[in-house]
């Protein structure tokens, strides 16, 4: 069963979900484009934008074939489309709640990008209309299924290595130089706090659960939080900020001291991932590809099998939002 794939929006992320669902479809999901949604003509005639943090992959020339996709201006006429079966929301984070609730409500399945939106309050107006729906609504909170961090969930869990004693992300980046003016409105945005720092402090609450409180220092555009457990980690620390000067090469970056090992992944070098056990390091083999391809594999699957146990819920980013709105109240 082939799925019928919507993208709303065509800037870095609706070009990075391009080239996930192609990614996903050599891997066995299979899915065909069948239309995208864009303001701009230029995008529309599957022309492509500017890059982001992160190499996507896709054709620098045409995104799709604007002869066989079908290219609408508005949402509302991508979503009344009856071959498309699941929408990408890859828009401005001021839009994601009006638009998914529109695609569910057009009995869409939808994966809507990071963050849901800037409030808890907004993100539960999504999450009561998810958990009513008959369709799927999925948070693409990437890092999930980002090889090396889905190994690390697996030892958390598995034990294999003792209990954690430390854990420390770093997500470090100049400002977005695509889309400025919607990354210099912290209104908009949230600041790096809630559209970049908002991966590690999701990954922090998916592998120890949600803190009994945080001490969070910095800025907006730069903030280190330590999350406290009564019942966990004694050290779990989180940096996250996007003012570093531009030319300054993207950080993704985690050190985990288990009792018995440590831990360390740095994007930036080879190999990634490297453990520390015994006296020796060594390295890690991870699988191809990266979060994008495998967020939209899961969902993909779970259409495929008409099954609601998704790895993240609209109900969990609700639950974030509501902890990054803790942390914001300290800066």
């Amino acid at each position: 069963m082939s799925i019928g794939i919507g993208i709303v929006g065509l800037g870095f992320m609706g070009r990075t979900h391009l080239a996930a669902y192609r990614a996903a479809g050599k891997r066995g999901h299979d899915n065909h484009l069948v239309a995208v949604c864009d303001a701009d003509p230029e995008r529309r005639a599957g022309r492509a934008g500017a890059a982001g943090n992160l190499e996507a992959g896709g054709d620098a020339e045409r995104m799709f074939d604007p002869a066989i996709v079908r290219a609408y201006p508005s949402p509302a006429e991508l979503f009344a489309d009856e071959d498309v079966e699941l929408v990408s929301i890859c828009t401005p984070t001021d839009t994601h709640v009006e638009l998914a609730l529109a695609a569910l409500e057009a009995g869409k399945h939808v994966l809507v990008e990071k963050p849901v939106a800037v409030s808890a309050s907004e993100v539960t107006r999504l999450a009561s209309a998810a958990r009513q729906a008959k369709t799927l609504c999925m948070p693409a909170h990437c890092m999930r299924f980002w090889p090396g961090w889905d190994w690390l969930e697996q030892k958390v869990r598995s034990g294999e290595f003792g209990a954690v004693r430390s854990a420390v992300f770093r997500r470090l980046a100049a400002p977005p130089a695509w889309s400025p003016e919607f990354y210099a409105d912290a209104a908009r945005t949230g600041g790096a706090l809630v559209d970049l720092h908002i991966h590690d402090a999701d990954f922090v609450r998916y592998l120890f659960g949600e803190p009994d409180r945080v001490t969070s220092a910095g800025t907006l555009d730069h903030v280190t939080t330590l999350y406290h457990y009564a019942n966990g980690p004694a050290h779990v620390v989180a940096e996250g900020g996007w003012d570093h000067t531009p030319g300054f090469a993207f950080q993704m970056r985690y050190v985990v001291v288990f009792e018995e090992a440590t831990a360390e992944f740095d994007l930036g070098r080879a190999p990634r991932l490297t453990l520390s056990r015994g006296g020796e390091t060594v390295a890690v083999e991870l699988p191809e590809g990266d979060g994008y391809v495998g967020e939209i594999s899961h969902l993909l699957e779970k259409i495929r099998r008409g099954s609601h146990d998704l790895r993240v819920t609209v109900d969990e980013a609700r639950d974030l939002a509501r902890m990054l709105e803790a942390e914001r109240m300290q800066l």
